[in-house]
């Protein structure tokens, strides 16, 4: 797999992530990250680490985040993704799966009601990039990646188990 295609596979995969959280959550694209893989001693290999993110922006209170990470990893496991690494540390939890093509995803929560997926590859093919309108440090995209939940929701900021 190139960059590029590595690239759209996590744009792909973190697009149907996204929506698949009902009810819906605002959110934004995180920084995107580019490493070159190396074979020790800065040797080079030809290949590129890639990584792609997302900022939810809807405050997501501790009594709804399991409901959240079950949600999401139910989609994963349906896209094939296996290999499930569960951290459910009480202030900041952590999920991650690889798909069969490699894809690593990692979803983690922070103790302010944040919550971001990431999806990369390691070690692509390189190639020339694209990336979606809009993705943090790029042309046409802000400076900047918005990082703090500031929407509020009926549901998902609630602090009580009732619906």
């Amino acid at each position: 797999m190139d960059m590029r295609q590595a690239g759209e596979r996590a744009e792909e995969i973190l697009d149907g992530t996204m929506a698949e959280i009902q009810p819906s959550v605002k959110w934004a694209r995180g920084l995107t990250g580019e490493t070159a893989c190396d074979k020790g001693f800065s040797e080079p290999t030809s290949t590129t680490s890639i990584t792609r993110s997302r900022n939810v922006l809807t405050v997501v209170s501790r009594q709804r985040r399991g409901e959240l990470f079950e949600m999401i990893r139910r989609y994963w496991e349906r896209q094939g993704f296996r290999d499930f690494d569960i951290d459910s540390a009480e202030d900041m939890p952590r999920t991650r799966a690889k798909s069969p093509d490699g894809l690593v995803v990692v979803l983690s929560a922070g103790d302010i009601g944040n919550v971001s997926v990431t999806a990369g590859f390691a070690c692509a093919t390189d190639s020339p990039m694209s990336y979606p309108k809009g993705t943090p440090s790029r042309p046409g995209g802000p400076v900047k990646s918005e990082r703090i939940p500031r929407e509020h929701s009926a549901y998902w900021s609630a602090t009580s188990a009732s619906h």
